[in-house]
């Protein structure tokens, strides 16, 4: 792994934004237990409903306790009043527990870059997960190509289990 200082990673928190890309926290008792964050996929206008699930991150001692399938239901369920349309996962082919969390919401295996990726010395492939998103008389809800069928994902509240802390501000 690389160290990462904050102020290398200023110009990655300032591409967040509340209204367009928002970067959340989660918190168990006080403490970071995990985060998630939008990007932009492709910076061209015919792209602007389209954003890269660029990190859902929960911290080891954290897992295995619903925070990153709550910020993904949080995600899909303010994806409309975000005006994202499609949701663009990109997965290590091997993490298993990411790539069944992101089928179990509906999202599709899209593509397959093989030895894309070096990590921690070791070639890795790349999933490409793809959600897309109804909007209009069931704005929300998600749309499964496979099946044509309307999939609802009702944001589960979890006050007992984490908070969100609200948005990054630059």
């Amino acid at each position: 792994m690389e160290p990462v200082t904050t102020e290398g990673r200023l110009p990655w928190f300032r591409e967040h934004s509340p209204d367009g890309h928002p970067l959340w926290v989660a918190e168990i008792d006080g403490a970071i237990a995990g985060w998630f964050s939008f990007h932009s996929f492709i910076t061209r206008c015919a792209y602007r409903g389209t954003a890269e699930v660029s990190g859902v991150y929960v911290g080891e001692s954290c897992r295995r306790r619903g925070v990153a399938r709550s910020l993904l239901e949080e995600a899909i369920a303010r994806s409309p009043q975000l005006g994202i349309t499609v949701l663009v996962g990109c997965i290590f082919g091997h993490n298993e527990p990411s790539l069944k969390l992101f089928e179990r919401f509906g999202f599709q295996r899209w593509g397959f870059l093989p030895r894309i990726a070096r990590l921690d010395g070791v070639a890795r492939d790349l999933v490409i997960m793809v959600a897309t998103f109804k909007i209009g008389e069931h704005q929300g809800d998600l749309l499964d190509q496979s099946q044509n069928v309307i999939l609802s994902h009702r944001l589960a509240h979890h006050a007992d289990l984490f908070v969100f802390r609200g948005h990054l501000q630059k």
